[in-house]
């Protein structure tokens, strides 16, 4: 996550953190990469379980706050189930986005 990796013409912008967002961005990144329980495969992308002892709804919501600046080509979608369920990230977009997903968050 984070880095310059090109596929289909998507690539991440990390210059658009200052030196002290990219160290949160990087943290946030490390936790988001440990918490994923679970990956399904979507039409136009990808859903990841997020294990919430691992990665708080609040730190998911810094992360994709970050991601959507250096990668505004993605269709973000957070998903809190009731009663404490499931906690998910839907990373999404167009024709392409996919093999980028695999590359970036090692699917």
């Amino acid at each position: 996550m984070g880095s310059m990796t090109e596929s289909a013409g998507f690539y991440c912008n990390v210059h658009v953190f200052t030196a002290s967002e990219r160290l949160r961005y990087n943290e946030l990144a490390r936790k988001l990469s440990g918490a994923r329980a679970e990956v399904r495969e979507l039409p136009d992308g990808y859903a990841f379980r997020i294990l919430r002892a691992k990665l708080s709804l609040a730190e998911l919501a810094e992360f994709v706050s970050f991601e959507s600046r250096c990668c505004p080509f993605f269709d973000f979608a957070m998903e809190l189930e009731h009663n404490n369920g499931p906690l998910r990230l839907k990373l999404q977009g167009s024709e392409g986005v996919k093999p980028f997903i695999r590359a970036e968050f090692n699917v």
